[in-house]
C-alpha cells in the first residue's frame, strides 16, 4: 500500500476543532433556519415539561373532590368540594390542548427543517469535495487508494448526515430538557432531586465505561468499512484478472477476512451499544421507585418535611395533603422525563464520535493543498495584422503564448510552434529515489520523438513532466522558449493532446465522448475528428450511431474501437503537440493498421512524443530515445541506431524483449 494510502485509512479520531468548524459551516449557510429550529426545539421541550405541570394541577383539583386517607387519624375524610372544580378542569384541558398543539407544530417544523438543512448541507459538501478533488495534484491520487477516497463520499458523508439530522437536534433538545426539568425538580423538592442526581451519576458511569467501548468499536467499524469498500472496488476493477488466473476462491478468502474483521468490530460495537440503553433504562426504573419511596416517606414519617431550592419547608398536614399528592405525581413524571433525556444524550455519543471522525476526514480532503499554479503565460487565439500577431476571440487554428511582463507592463505574443526542450532534468516521485537522471530531449516543431525502453525506464514520466503533473527536482522544460513553470497549467494542457494506452470513456453518447476533447466543438467537428481517427465507419454501424449510449467505460465496444474514440477525442482537441503513450500496444495487428492511419493523420504538422513497445510504429520518427533506468542511453534515427548495433538494434532484431 502507498504511504499516503495507509494515512487516509488510519485517521479514526477527529481532529481538534472539527465540531466547531462543522457548526460554523452550518450556521454560515443556514442562519435563519437554524434559529427558527432552535426556537421550535425550546418550545417543544417546554410543552413536554408542561405535562408534569398539568399533572400536578389536575391532581390538586381532583384531590379536593375525592375521599382520601388522613395519615394522622387513619380515617378517610372528604375535603370540602371546591365549587370552581369544573371550571378549573375545563380551563386546564383547554390550555393543554393549545400548548400541545403548539408543541406538535414545533416538533413537525424543526424535524422538517432539519431534514432540508441536512440534505442541502450534504449536497453542498459533496460538491465542495468533488470540485476540490479536481484541483488536487496527481500525486494525491497516486498515494491514496481510490476505495478510501470513495469512502469519503459515502461512509463518511453519511456519518455527518446522522450527526446533523439526528444527534445534533437530539442533543440540543436533551440538554434543554435536562436543564429545565432539573431546575423545576429543585423548585419542588431537594430530597427527591438528590435521589435523581445519585442515579443520574450511575447512568453516566455506565455510559462512560460501556458506551465508551461501543464508540471505540464503532470507530473501528467505520474505518474497516472504507477498507472493505476499497477491496470491493479493486476486485471489480480486476475481475478479468481474477478470472484469468482462477483466483476467485482466493479473492473470496481475502474478502471474507476483511469482512469478518468488519463483522467483528460491528458486533462488538452493537453489543456494547445495545446493552448501554437497557442498563440505563433499568437504573432509571430504580430511580423512579426510590423517588416514589422518598416522596411517600415525607407523607408517612412525621417530621420528614419537604424542602425546595428556595429553602421553603412544607410539612404534611390535612390542608397541604392535596399539594403533596400533586407534587409527587408531577415529580415522578419529571424524573422519568429527566432519565429519558439523559439516555437520549448518552445514546447520541456514538453518533457524535462517528460524525466528528467522518467530518474530520472530509475536512482533511478539503484541506489538502490544491495543485499549485504560479503560471501567468496564457494560450490565446491570434491572427496576423500588418505583420504582427493580434489576439482574437475567433477560433483561427493559430495560437500564441500571451506573455505579460510584470516589470514593464508590456505583453509579448510568442507563436505556438511546438518546440519543446527538456534540459538536464532530474526527477523523483517521493523525493528519495531518482527516477530520471540528467535527461535532455529536444523536439523541434513538427518532429516526432519516440521514447522506447523497458517498463519503469522513465518514458511516461517524461510526458508527465511536460504536462506539469509533477514538479521537477532539477533542470528545466521549455516550450517555445518559455519555461513551462511560467505557463498556466490549464493553458499548457490545452496545447497538448494525449492518447493513452488505457482508454477512459464516460457514461454518455459516442458524440459526448468525442466532444470531451473540446466541449465547444460542434457535431460536425466531432464527426470530422472521427473520420480523421478512422472511427467514423464503425460508429455509424452502432445501433444509434453517434447517439449510441456508452456505459461501464465503453464495455460494449472492443478495445480497438475504444482506442479509435480516444484518438478522435484528441483530434477534436486540435492540439499542436501530441503525446501518444502506448496507443497501439493493446490492439491486434489488423486494427493497428487502421489506428495507425488515424494517428498518422492526427500527427501531421504537429510535434509528437510517442511511447511505443511496437517498434514498427516509430521507424519514421525524427529521433528515437532509448531509455534505461531513467537515463537516455541511445538517441538517433531508426537507421542510425540500427547501424550502431546497440540497445535499439537488439530490441529491433529481437535479441531481447522490452519487458
Amino acid at each position: 500500500m502507498p504511504p499516503g494510502g495507509a494515512r487516509i485509512r488510519e485517521r479514526g479520531k477527529a481532529k481538534k476543532g472539527t465540531l466547531k468548524r462543522l457548526l460554523r459551516l452550518l450556521v454560515k449557510e443556514y442562519p435563519i433556519r437554524l434559529i427558527v429550529v432552535f426556537v421550535c426545539i425550546v418550545i417543544n421541550v417546554f410543552t413536554n415539561l408542561c405535562s408534569s405541570i398539568f399533572a400536578n394541577l389536575i391532581t390538586n383539583c381532583l384531590s379536593v373532590a375525592i375521599p382520601h386517607s388522613n395519615p394522622f387519624t387513619g380515617r378517610y375524610t372528604v375535603v370540602a368540594m371546591n365549587m370552581t372544580f369544573n371550571t378549573n378542569i375545563t380551563r386546564l384541558l383547554i390550555a393543554m390542548a393549545i400548548i400541545y398543539t403548539v408543541g406538535i407544530f414545533a416538533a413537525w417544523y424543526w424535524n422538517r427543517s432539519m431534514a432540508i438543512i441536512t440534505q442541502k448541507f450534504m449536497n453542498s459538501m459533496r460538491i465542495k469535495m468533488f470540485n476540490h478533488l479536481q484541483d488536487l495534484p496527481i500525486k494525491y491520487f497516486d498515494t491514496h487508494p481510490h476505495g478510501a477516497i470513495m469512502s469519503l463520499f459515502t461512509n463518511d458523508i453519511d456519518t455527518i448526515r446522522q450527526f446533523i439530522s439526528q444527534a445534533l437536534p437530539s442533543l440540543v433538545q436533551a440538554t434543554f430538557a435536562v436543564v429545565f426539568v432539573f431546575v423545576t425538580m429543585l423548585m419542588n423538592s431537594i430530597w427527591m432531586t438528590l435521589v435523581t442526581i445519585f442515579f443520574t451519576i450511575a447512568m453516566f458511569m455506565n455510559t462512560k465505561f460501556i458506551g465508551g467501548r461501543s464508540a471505540k468499536y464503532f470507530m473501528k467499524q467505520q474505518i474497516q468499512v472504507g477498507i472493505v469498500e476499497g477491496n470491493i472496488q479493486e476486485a471489480i476493477d480486476g475481475l478479468k484478472v481474477i478470472k484469468v488466473f482462477s483466483h476467485e476462491e482466493q479473492a473470496g478468502k481475502d474478502f471474507d477476512k476483511l469482512n469478518d474483521q468488519l463483522g467483528s468490530f460491528a458486533t462488538e460495537a452493537n453489543i456494547h451499544g445495545n446493552i448501554t440503553m437497557p442498563i440505563n433504562g433499568n437504573i432509571g426504573n430504580f430511580m423512579y421507585v426510590f423517588t416514589a419511596i422518598v416522596g411517600f416517606m415525607m407523607i408517612l414519617i412525621p417530621g420528614f418535611n419537604n424542602v425546595n431550592i428556595f429553602g421553603q419547608v412544607t410539612a404534611v398536614t390535612p390542608e397541604t395533603m392535596p399539594t403533596f399528592w400533586g407534587m409527587i405525581v408531577a415529580f415522578l413524571m419529571m424524573s422519568r422525563m429527566f432519565t429519558n433525556n439523559v439516555n437520549t444524550f448518552s445514546q447520541q455519543v456514538v453518533f457524535i464520535v462517528m460524525g466528528m471522525a467522518g467530518a474530520s476526514r472530509c475536512f482533511d480532503l478539503l484541506d489538502e493543498k490544491p495543485e499549485v499554479d504560479d503560471g501567468y503565460v496564457t494560450l490565446v487565439n491570434v491572427k496576423e495584422e500588418n505583420g504582427k500577431l493580434v489576439e482574437t476571440s475567433d477560433r483561427t487554428h493559430r495560437w500564441a503564448w500571451k506573455h505579460p511582463h510584470k516589470a514593464t507592463g508590456e505583453i509579448d505574443y510568442t507563436e505556438l510552434k511546438g518546440d519543446i526542450q527538456l534540459l538536464d532534468v532530474d526527477f523523483s516521485y517521493d523525493g528519495k529515489k531518482m527516477v530520471l537522471h540528467d535527461v535532455s530531449v529536444y523536439a523541434h516543431p513538427g518532429q516526432q520523438i519516440a521514447l522506447v525502453g523497458a517498463t519503469g525506464a522513465g518514458k511516461t514520466t517524461i510526458t508527465n513532466l511536460i504536462n506539469r503533473f509533477y514538479p521537477l527536482a532539477d533542470g528545466k522544460v521549455r516550450y517555445d522558449g518559455i519555461n513551462i513553470n511560467k505557463i498556466k497549467k490549464d493553458d499548457l494542457r490545452r496545447s497538448l493532446g494525449i492518447v493513452l494506452q488505457d482508454v477512459n470513456l464516460f457514461t454518455g453518447t459516442v458524440m459526448d465522448n468525442i466532444r470531451y476533447g473540446r466541449l465547444d466543438a460542434t457535431d460536425e467537428e466531432c464527426i470530422n475528428a472521427a473520420k480523421i481517427a478512422n472511427a467514423h465507419d464503425f460508429i455509424i454501424r452502432l445501433p444509434e450511431g453517434y447517439n449510441t449510449m456508452l456505459s461501464g467505460d465503453g464495455s460494449n465496444l472492443s478495445q480497438g474501437q475504444r482506442q479509435l474514440l480516444s484518438i478522435a477525442r484528441a483530434a477534436v482537441a486540435d492540439a499542436p503537440v501530441m503525446i501518444l503513450d502506448e496507443a497501439t500496444s493493446s490492439i491486434d495487428t489488423r486494427t493497428e493498421k487502421i489506428v495507425q492511419q488515424g494517428m498518422d493523420q492526427l500527427m501531421k504538422g504537429r510535434t509528437v512524443f510517442a511511447i511505443a513497445h511496437r517498434l514498427s510504429t516509430i521507424q519514421n520518427s525524427n529521433a528515437i530515445m532509448c531509455m534505461e533506468n531513467g537515463r537516455i542511453i541511445e538517441r538517433g534515427t531508426h537507421d542510425e541506431l540500427i547501424a550502431k548495433k546497440g540497445y535499439y538494434y537488439k530490441l529491433y532484431t529481437g535479441a531481447f524483449e522490452l519487458e
